[in-house]
Parts: structure tokens; C-alpha cells; sequence
């Protein structure tokens, strides 16, 4: 992954706590490495919590970030702590191991569902991971505030069978797609693909970028060569970091008239995860069917 500094660390404060610190007692500190994390842990926690994202900004590439003194503070606050593993936020684990907190506890999403470094680490995109990320954090919470055990059981549930919206959308998809070519700049979107039935292709270049290595002259001219063809029925690129290669791959698909829709790495901003996955997801099926409206 490319390990550029960021000019500066964002931190996106989502303060939530205000009927718990009106009735005296003190919201839990959660801190989440990146904001579809924060925002499910939101929305488990409810008023009981104050979550902080370190990444949330969905125009920046994710994989220049590198943390700074004021995201160990942060840290060093927390009572709860989540973190994508799998080598994607690498800087946690080196952060979390310089602070100690009492009966902290710490959520590495990669080892919920059997995933390490060297797997595709966009975890978010597995339609298996935010039901076992909610589920554990769900019982932390349960453990750090037993007195709304009850509310944390309710919430856990609504986000649960708010899940099944996404479900339904991509058995729908899968129904009419499974099968079709297409092809990305990266794996950033590889398990939604997978669970579509889509067929990827070119995966190879994909690993070459994740890993910021350059790809093979003959990985490149393959993936060019199945956009002028017209072998892939759909580009999909990486819209937070656009390089010159997938500058180029844009301006190759695009004359080549192959449908291309842009995925994230980081929730948009006015957007809980539910909403960003199925707005992704109808972006997809616009893209496919032909549709312009």
C-alpha cells in the first residue's frame, strides 16, 4: 500500500452522549480507524457513546494516511477501539501498543471473520463482516454499560435486519448479473463483486496496485486490451485515488463506451454504511442495465 504522509490527520468527532451526559453519566469513548466502523458503532451505541473516525474524508486516499500525535491522544481516551486490520491501517496496532488503557478493548475486524495480511483487506465490501463486526461490538458495549444491555440488544437487532435491505439487493443483482466480465483498477470492491457473481478479471494488475508495486507490462496491456474488446461489461475504479495509470484505464474505457462506475474506501459524509452500500449498488445496476435516469 502506498505509505505517503497526509499534510494532515482528520479526525471526524461524531458526538453522540447527550441524553447520557444529561442524566449524569459519562459516554463511553469509542474510536474507530475508519468512519463505516465509527458510524455502525454510532448507531449500536446510540446516545450512550462518542465515537471518533480517523478516516472520513472520502476525497482523500486512504492509504496516504499516517497518524499523528493527535489520533494516539485520541486512543489514549478510549474504552472501546475499532480497527480493519489485515495490514489496511497498520498504524493502529503500532499506536495501541505505545498506550495503555484500563479494560480497554479492542476490535480488529480481519480477525472476526479469519482474514490477515496479504487477503483483501476492504472488508467492508464482505457481506459477512459488518453482522459479525456489530454482533462483537455489540456485547463489548453490553460488558462496558450492563444497565442498557437492553437498548444495545435492540439496536444491535434494527441494524441487523436493516442488513437485509443490502441483502435483498444483491440476491436482485445476482439474479441478473452473475456471470457478466468486468474488470477494476484495484480489489477495493473485489467481495461485493464476488457475492454479485460477477467475474473478475485482470485480478493481478488489482494486486499489483493494492501493493503498490508496478504491474507487468503484459498484466496492463491484458486489461487494456479487455476494455477495447469490449470483454468486461463494466470498469470499476478506485474514485479516491485516480493516478495517471487509472487516469489512463478511465480515458480507455470511456472511449471505449464500457460502463465504469467509481467505488470509495471511506463512507461519504451525509450517508450512514447502509445507504452508501445500496447507493453503490444501484450505481452498479444503472451502469449495467443501460440506464441514464
Amino acid at each position: 500500500m502506498r505509505k505517503v504522509a497526509m499534510l494532515a490527520v482528520l479526525l471526524c468527532l461524531v458526538v453522540g452522549g447527550g441524553a447520557r451526559a444529561q442524566s449524569g453519566e459519562r459516554p463511553l469513548s469509542i474510536v474507530a480507524a475508519e468512519n463505516f466502523y465509527g458510524d455502525v458503532a454510532q448507531q449500536l451505541a446510540g446516545p450512550h457513546a462518542a465515537v471518533t473516525s480517523i478516516l472520513s474524508n472520502p476525497d482523500e486516499d486512504p492509504h496516504l494516511f499516517e497518524a499523528s500525535p493527535s489520533v494516539a491522544r485520541a486512543l489514549s481516551a478510549a474504552k472501546i477501539v475499532a480497527y480493519n486490520g489485515a495490514d489496511y491501517d497498520p498504524w493502529m496496532a503500532r499506536l495501541l501498543g505505545a498506550t495503555t488503557v484500563a479494560d480497554r478493548r479492542v476490535i480488529v475486524v480481519a480477525d472476526l471473520v479469519g482474514k490477515k495480511a496479504g487477503d483483501n483487506p476492504h472488508l467492508w465490501y464482505d457481506l459477512a463482516v459488518m453482522p459479525a463486526y456489530a454482533r462483537v461490538l455489540s456485547a463489548g458495549l453490553a460488558a462496558a454499560d450492563p444497565a442498557n444491555k437492553a437498548e444495545y440488544d435492540q439496536r444491535l437487532q434494527r441494524f441487523l435486519d436493516s442488513l437485509k435491505l443490502i441483502d435483498a439487493k444483491v440476491a436482485e443483482l445476482r439474479r441478473k448479473y452473475a456471470g457478466t466480465p468486468v474488470t477494476a483498477t484495484e480489489p477495493v470492491f473485489g467481495y461485493m463483486a464476488a457475492s454479485l457473481g460477477l467475474v473478475m478479471r485482470n485480478e493481478r494488475f488489482q494486486l499489483a496496485v493494492m501493493n503498490n508495486t508496478e504491474p507487468s507490462a503484459s498484466d496492463v496491456a491484458a486489461l487494456e486490451s479487455d476494455l477495447r474488446q469490449h470483454r468486461v461489461k463494466l470498469f470499476i475504479y478506485n474514485s479516491q485515488a485516480t493516478d495517471t495509470a487509472a487516469r489512463r484505464l478511465l480515458r480507455i474505457a470511456e472511449q471505449s463506451k464500457v460502463p465504469i462506475i467509481g467505488v470509495t474506501e471511506t463512507e461519504p459524509k451525509g450517508k450512514d454504511y447502509q445507504q452508501w452500500m445500496l447507493g453503490q449498488l444501484d450505481a452498479l445496476d444503472k451502469a449495467m442495465s443501460g440506464r441514464t435516469g
